[in-house]
């Protein structure tokens, strides 16, 4: 049966960057198992457990699980309907001097738990230098457009300019909330350990006639080898699932910013100010062959709006345990975790590609301020004309009556704002006609934009920035092919 005859889920198929699904693959799991299993068998060893040698070795010679001792395990657990049982037959196979020692004293949450936290562990490390590229790029392009003046926004209608600068700023503000966030859960991540069925240590302190000291041992022994600081302190037959539920809630934000952020950048493409990457030959709609549609943007925020809600989903496993441990987490936790880390994955990739190729159409920018502006500059024009002893009052009623004329021209009429043209011309105005143009300088108008940019992006950003600087110069912008 060919590949293309089954499902396949697009985010490995599509989205998905080769490292991350490795991380996820079935052999990297059963191959981790096996070496948790060495780990086990070579600290049990060294605390005086007889295991021989040459048990040890040949363990150690078939930790990567091939394609034949898949196709045993699979046998086996169809006699044994247990996949861990299935996997320790299968490695007894290959190793058949350690057969007997396999998995001694553990439960099979020793090696899925133990599993997934290495997983999880591998994962994060490998979206925190994807998400500070990201945060890079749009520090850059945030202090290349610090002074560029552009409309604000406030519930969609034009409000007090900002620059275009300042707006990605804003971005990475969020963006930076959510590396911390991720950093936190990837620091105060722990091993489960070898901790007994329901966490009572109770078969290793059998094993090792009553030492509890070997068991704090044993867990030293494997939290070093595993590249962990420590065991969690309390645990049932799994570490609990609200390390799970941490770990969604800071990756799975980042869903949420990044489908803020592209719905901005899809409002600014339809407005003609923005652009994301457009290659070439690419096609913007298979019917109106003129379209430059925001593709990327568009996938990102599905992406992104799948990620944000997963937390329901490790809330809910969370919850709904029971006790020392329920077997309703298993099935959902193999593809939530996973699923989890394979959409933050995407949603970095091409993130990093859109921000990192963003173009700006100041022109038009600068024609959507000239609609706006006029009305903006009335209050700068009233000072002017109090300063040369007008009444502030009529000088307001002038003004708003041939305000509601402009506006009625571009409603109406569907021309442009001509309120400056009116004003030059209306003799009212005759003390401040020269002094008009300049009042309307769009950068009289961004306050103090550029500084809060530089500030901000050459401060705490850059600071952050820092403690991926060797990541960051090593990694090319990433290519997408669909």
């Amino acid at each position: 049966m060919s590949s293309f005859d089954k499902y396949q889920t697009p985010l490995s198929t599509r989205y998905a960057s080769q490292e991350m699904m490795t991380i996820f693959s079935a052999r990297t799991r059963a191959s981790t198992w096996r070496q948790l299993w060495v780990w086990l068998a070579e600290a049990e060893k060294e605390l005086g457990l007889d295991i021989s040698d040459e048990a040890i070795e040949q363990m150690r010679a078939h930790i990567v699980v091939s394609d034949q001792a898949f196709a045993v395990a699979n046998e086996y657990e169809k006699k044994f309907r247990h996949d861990v049982m299935a996997h320790v037959h299968a490695y007894g196979e290959e190793a058949p001097a350690a057969a007997g020692s396999i998995h001694l004293g553990a439960t099979s949450c020793y090696v899925t738990d133990n599993a997934d936290l290495i997983f999880q562990q591998r994962a994060l490390d490998l979206i925190l230098p994807k998400l500070a590229k990201v945060i890079q790029n749009l520090q850059q392009f945030a202090l290349q457009y610090k002074d560029l003046p552009t409309l604000g926004f406030t519930h969609y209608q034009a409000a007090q300019l900002i620059t275009v600068g300042k707006r990605a700023a804003q971005w990475i503000q969020e963006l930076m909330m959510d590396l911390e966030d991720i950093e936190t859960v990837r620091e105060r991540l722990q091993f489960r350990g070898a901790q007994g069925t329901t966490g009572s240590q109770a078969t290793f302190l059998e094993l090792f006639n009553g030492d509890a000291n070997k068991i704090v041992k044993l867990n030293e022994i494997l939290c070093k080898k595993a590249g962990f600081p420590s065991t969690y302190a309390i645990s049932t037959q799994t570490y609990t699932r609200k390390v799970d539920l941490r770990v969604a809630n800071a990756v799975c934000a980042l869903g949420a910013t990044a489908e803020r952020i592209c719905s901005d950048i899809r409002h600014l493409a339809n407005l003609k100010e923005m652009e994301e990457p457009f290659e070439k030959s690419q096609i913007g709609s298979s019917a109106m062959a003129y379209k430059r549609n925001p593709m990327r943007s568009e996938r990102i925020t599905a992406l992104g709006r799948k990620l944000a809600r997963l937390p329901a989903d490790f809330t809910a496993t969370f919850e709904a345990q029971w006790f020392e441990r329920t077997l309703d987490d298993s099935a959902i936790r193999r593809m939530d975790i996973p699923e989890m880390f394979l959409l933050a994955d995407s949603i970095l990739l091409a993130l990093d590609n859109v921000t990192n190729g963003l173009v700006i159409y100041p022109n038009v920018i600068r024609s959507r301020i000239d609609q706006e502006l006029p009305f903006m500059a009335t209050e700068s024009i009233l000072m002017k004309l109090a300063s040369h002893g007008v009444s502030r009052q009529d000088a307001h009623e002038e003004i708003r009556v041939l305000s509601h004329q402009a506006s009625a021209v571009v409603k109406q009429e569907g021309g442009k704002n001509d309120l400056l043209d009116r004003i030059k011309k209306t003799e009212f105005f005759k003390p401040v006609w020269n002094d008009i143009d300049s009042l309307v300088d769009p950068k009289l108008f961004i306050g103090n934009c550029p500084k809060i940019v530089e500030d901000y992006c050459n401060g705490e950003v850059a600071q952050k920035l820092e403690r991926y600087k060797e990541a960051l110069l090593e990694v090319e912008t990433a290519q997408l092919s669909i």
